[in-house]
């Protein structure tokens, strides 16, 4: 019901909805049936990540092939680091040695569950793809890939206490993706190198937005929870980090999401500044994308006690509007600019950290009118005009009236 009523509030999403259908559609020819192990990790892919998957579709075909098997090697990585059945003394080599059994195809590891356990009963194919990239690709994968296993297996015997422990975990499992991403662009000769700040602080965006949002299925997760909440911010507001699923604890909890929310907003401006310098229309959009989808997401979760209870996300339409009307920088700074200010408009002014959030909106909106763009923007945020719902829902029923009429004259 929460769909079929998105669509009659938001008509003007039926259009990105249909293009969005036939996209997911479409992930299928990409699929290079001429290369079983390329044509394996393109399938794994769409199963464990599909909007990844429909976000890549318009990449050139050599970027795309990279990025793909990137993707799904460090996919792997995330396997055996969230498979809490490993012992510590075997998990700990695998990850430190990923970097090194990429290159052996042979190589595979049974963990995880699902299509995750799929891609590491078989990941040999995997390895075999790795093998057939342009060795300047390889050296890129491999240095993430070094980078974060052994990041990870730091933090397999580590809690993460402070600020710094937060950001340097979320450097390890997503900073480092936005460096290697940054360094598969130069790579492939279309973009300039981009500052290492930068890259990082585009993984954190994601990274925090992904923390934030799945609190509760993370503190649920079977057979122990495994969490990223930093203490140092948690702690001042519970006892127990798993306080915050219980009703009586709602103020407590809603307090703490907004702070943690105001610390991930801290890595916007550089997202702002990394897509800015951006040259190449396809790889821009590849990032542009899930950058605003996170922000949209930040300003729904903010002040939100739903996020405590369940799945709190942008819905479909404006997801499926985002990824066909996403095509420059004045759609970005746009896109930031209308969803900072949905998320200032909630922000209670007795929170603790409600300054500290109204600074950072602040910055956003002061860097996206500086832009000179907001004039030329589109908008994805704000609700449909009165007058555009009724015109969508007027040709709505008149397509209606014709189906059914068809149907009705040429039925037995």
């Amino acid at each position: 019901m929460g769909f079929i009523r998105g669509l009659l509030e938001h008509p003007d999403e039926i259009p990105a909805l249909v293009k969005l259908r036939y996209a997911a559609h479409s992930v299928q020819k990409q699929v290079p049936l001429h290369d079983p192990d390329l044509a394996f990790c393109y399938r794994i892919l769409q199963r464990v990540s599909r909007s990844f998957a429909i976000v890549i579709q318009q990449l050139g075909t050599e970027l795309r092939d990279a990025i793909c098997v990137f993707y799904v090697i460090l996919r792997g990585l995330d396997t055996v680091e969230d498979d809490m059945s490993i012992p510590v003394d075997t998990k700990l080599p695998i990850l430190k040695s990923m970097y090194k059994t990429i290159y052996d195809p042979t190589w595979h590891f049974p963990c995880g569950v699902n299509d995750y356990k799929v891609l590491m009963d078989e990941f040999h194919h995997v390895s075999t793809a790795f093998l057939r990239l342009d060795k300047r690709y390889q050296d890129a994968i491999e240095e993430v890939t070094n980078k974060m296993g052994h990041g990870m297996a730091k933090f397999i015997c580590l809690e993460v206490e402070t600020i710094q422990d937060y950001d340097e975990y979320c450097h390890y499992v997503a900073g480092l993706v936005g460096l290697g991403l940054s360094r598969l662009f130069h790579a492939s000769r279309l973009e300039d190198f981009a500052p290492d700040n930068l890259s990082n602080s585009m993984g954190l965006f994601l990274q925090k937005t992904n923390i934030i949002r799945d609190y509760l299925e993370d503190i649920n997760e079977i057979p122990r929870p495994r969490m990223f909440w930093p203490r140092e911010i948690w702690g001042k507001y519970a006892a127990k980090l798993e306080d915050f699923k219980y009703e009586e604890n709602s103020k407590a909890a809603v307090e703490c999401l907004n702070d943690l929310i105001t610390n991930a907003l801290g890595h916007a401006l550089d997202c702002l500044k990394y897509m800015e310098a951006l040259k190449d229309h396809a790889i821009f959009r590849f990032c542009a994308i899930p950058q605003i989808m996170a922000i949209g997401t930040l300003s729904v979760c903010y002040n939100n006690i739903n996020v405590f209870r369940g799945v709190v996300k942008i819905r479909r339409g404006l997801t499926a509007k985002i990824m066909d009307q996403t095509h420059s920088m004045s759609d970005v700074y746009g896109a930031f600019y209308d969803f900072s200010s949905l998320l200032a408009v909630k922000i209670n002014k007795d929170d603790p950290s409600s300054q500290r959030t109204l600074d950072a909106i602040e910055a956003i909106q002061h860097a996206c009118r500086a832009s000179g763009l907001l004039s030329k923007r589109r908008s994805f945020s704000v609700k449909t005009s009165k007058q555009r719902k009724e015109v969508f829902l007027l040709l709505l029923s008149i397509i209606f009236v014709v189906v059914m009429s068809y149907m009705i004259v040429n039925s037995p």
